[in-house]
């Protein structure tokens, strides 16, 4: 349920009229703090830590614990206990701890210890394949890479909601200065048409000149409607990047309005720091990082050529202080290795060259995608500063309307001009000063694109 917003606390400017106007600023800070893709863009870095954590999990120390017995027509054949810890390390070293307790008539002999059960301590080493890289590390080190990656989701995320509502916003305004500017179109034609109607009845004007007012009135309402139509379907619009801290959508009141499209604002940029920051722009990030990710995966396929060459040594004692005097390799000891290498290797060479192949394409991928980033900016920087003189030419166009008008209605007031040529020359000003708030809007929106085309938009 949408609800009308009432506050008059978050950044409006209240006047005597029981008007308030929402600033650009203050509407972005809410847009900001509230919007639900804002929110979105804030968890996306969750995601990232949260997948990092389960990558750690896989160091995590395991505890262990294995019990058998089997007893069978009053003998005991055997009683099976052992329990430890096994810790995985970044270094691809397996430490294990252990403790066997094992007794039976018919036990195999291998497995025979002291009554008092027996230590183990010791460790698991890849000799070859998994020494420098392995599954596990190799899912850690992806995972590091995803963290990165979601803060440049992140930022992309925030950019274009930047730039979409910075649209929103000078849109509701140029169309609601269009409106003011209709409005007062039809209130100079209305008062112009009850003064040609007086001067008729009086016998000074030609009744034509009844008709040409009332249908300039008409005209100019048709417009004023037309705009205020406009201007609804902006405020809606604007509306869809309002909530409030409970995540629930808000509207603005009517008396709510915009800061004046045509006041004068001053953009400091550069626009070499903008073509150098496209470098670190998040699309940019984004594909960079999924290359460094394809290339941690490239490093494990490629160890994955390496034959199994594990070894597990652990010493062995009847109490755990004995450790410290256990020779190695002379006495208590016990030692395993492990060999295992396929003939062709077709599985992992196979891994392999897809591996390769997808951090070529990406990296084609990248340099594509850097020259459209390019390409963008250099349009966005073109098309704000061609807006840009636009404004300033559009703006002395309308000042220039503006002393005809005045000259026109001079001449009229002294019998040199008509009623046709007063409104032709209102009719213009009107148009140019509808067009003007346009291009305003244009003007300020195309700033946003161009921050949003070198890769900015909220400072955070």
């Amino acid at each position: 349920m949408r609800r009308i917003f009432l506050l008059l606390t978050f950044g409006f400017t209240s006047l005597a009229s029981g008007q308030e106007m929402l600033s650009y600023d203050n509407y972005m800070t809410w847009v900001r703090g509230f919007h639900p893709v804002a929110k979105q863009a804030d968890i996306t870095v969750e995601f990232g830590e949260m997948e990092l954590r389960a990558s750690r999990g896989g160091f995590d120390p395991r505890l262990y614990g294995d019990y058998e017995a089997k007893r069978f027509k009053n003998t005991n054949y055997f009683d099976k206990r052992e329990a430890g810890l096994v810790i995985p390390t970044m270094a691809g070293v397996e430490l294990k701890g252990l403790v066997e307790y094992n007794t039976g008539t018919l036990l195999n002999p291998e497995l025979e210890v002291p009554e008092d059960g027996l230590a183990a301590l010791g460790a698991s080493v890849n000799l070859a394949q998994g020494l420098l890289i392995d599954k596990r590390r190799a899912t850690l080190r992806q995972a590091q890479v995803y963290v990165e990656s979601t803060k440049a989701e992140r930022m992309q995320i925030l950019n274009d909601l930047f730039m979409e509502s910075t649209e929103a916003y000078w849109s509701w305004a140029a169309d609601y200065q269009n409106v003011k500017v209709l409005e007062g179109g039809v209130k100079l034609a209305e008062e112009r048409f009850e003064m040609v109607k007086e001067s008729y009845i009086q016998g000074d004007f030609p009744a034509i000149d009844t008709v040409e007012a009332y249908t300039q009135v008409m005209d100019r309402i048709y417009r004023l409607q037309t705009a205020q139509i406009k201007y609804f379907k902006a405020t809606q619009f604007l509306n869809t990047f309002l909530w409030d801290e409970n995540n629930q959508p808000v509207e603005l009141l009517e008396s709510v309005f915009p800061e004046n499209i045509l006041d004068t604002t001053l953009f400091d940029y550069d626009k070499e720091s903008m073509r150098e920051y496209i470098f670190r722009h998040p699309q940019l990030l984004l594909t960079d990082y999924n290359i460094e990710s394809l290339q941690i995966d490239r490093r494990y396929k490629a160890n994955m050529l390496l034959p199994i060459l594990k070894v597990n040594y652990n010493f062995l004692v009847e109490n755990i202080n004995e450790f410290q005097l256990s020779p190695f390799l002379e006495n208590n000891y016990k030692l395993g290795m492990t060999f295992s290498m396929p003939l062709f290797l077709r599985g992992e060479r196979g891994d392999l060259g897809l591996a390769k192949a997808k951090i070529n394409f990406k990296t084609y991928e990248r340099d594509l995608k850097l020259l459209k980033l390019t390409t963008k900016l250099e349009s966005e920087i073109y098309n704000f500063e061609t807006v840009e003189q636009q404004l300033g030419i559009y703006t002395n166009n309308v000042n220039g309307l503006q002393k005809l008008l005045r000259g026109e209605m001079m001449r009229f007031e002294v019998g040199e001009s008509s009623l046709f040529l007063i409104n032709a020359r209102e009719v213009s000003l009107i148009s140019a000063q509808t067009t003007l708030n346009d291009l305003a809007a244009k003007r300020k929106s195309a700033y946003a694109k161009m921050l949003n085309a070198a890769g900015l938009g909220f400072d955070d």
